[in-house]
């Protein structure tokens, strides 16, 4: 069926030829950042199933202080729960930095999904980010281009098909999706939301399925860039 497919697209001549990436895309992609603009403090609220939690982060914190726990699961946090929080931060502060896409884009690759005055929509193939990322194969990064203001709006990373990235384990779906604001004035672009969509199974009978939202909100200049 997929043989197929490929066969009709080409038969139509269709357009999504894999080419270098368009000098606009390319350029705002110079000063993006997965995880939003820097020196900007934020309230970070994730929900998962029926867990949630509230964090507050200030860029001008030192090492795990950069971030605040501030609700668990809709109530103020416990004293134990502060304390783990505090001790997990403290072990990440380390390498704890958020995966920016744009670096593994494998390049000559783009697909111009569709341009408008307003938009662009662009597709990439992406190369492994380390040795052990054995999932990236199997991955598509798509970038929504807002062209008016040169600003990234969307990035989805969506897998191309069931894989499987260890043995054992079997991903039948896998799709996370960035949304970022657009710039207003002085306000720059910001990470407003990711949501993350995961269906599969591990040695056959474990689900991996999660659903999971983050929102971005309450952001803040901390006067540091």
């Amino acid at each position: 069926m997929r043989l197929f497919a490929c066969l009709f697209l080409l038969a139509l001549g269709c357009p999504l030829i894999a080419a270098p990436t368009p000098p606009e895309l390319a350029e705002a992609l110079k000063g993006f950042h997965a995880e939003g603009t820097k020196g900007w403090a934020f309230t970070q609220t994730t929900i998962a199933g029926d867990r949630g939690r509230v964090e507050r982060y200030d860029p001008l914190g030192k090492n795990f202080r950069l971030w605040t726990l501030v609700q668990q699961d809709g109530r103020a946090p416990t004293t134990e729960e502060t304390q783990k929080y505090l001790e997990l931060k403290s072990r990440r502060s380390s390498n704890e930095t958020a995966p920016n896409v744009k670096d593994q884009i494998a390049p000559g690759t783009c697909e111009v999904l569709s341009e408008t005055a307003e938009r662009g929509e662009y597709r990439f193939q992406l190369k492994p980010g380390d040795d052990d990322d054995h999932s990236a194969v199997f991955m598509r990064a798509t970038f929504t281009l807002h062209r008016p203001t040169g600003t990234i709006e969307k990035v989805e990373l969506a897998s191309t098909g069931p894989f499987s990235p260890v043995f054992m384990v079997k991903v039948q779906e896998a799709r996370t999706v960035m949304t970022y604001s657009l710039p207003d004035g002085d306000t720059p672009t910001f990470l407003k939301l990711v949501t993350v969509r995961i269906r599969g199974r591990a040695m056959w009978f474990r689900s991996l399925d999660q659903e999971m939202t983050v929102t971005y909100s309450d952001h803040v200049y901390a006067g540091k860039k």
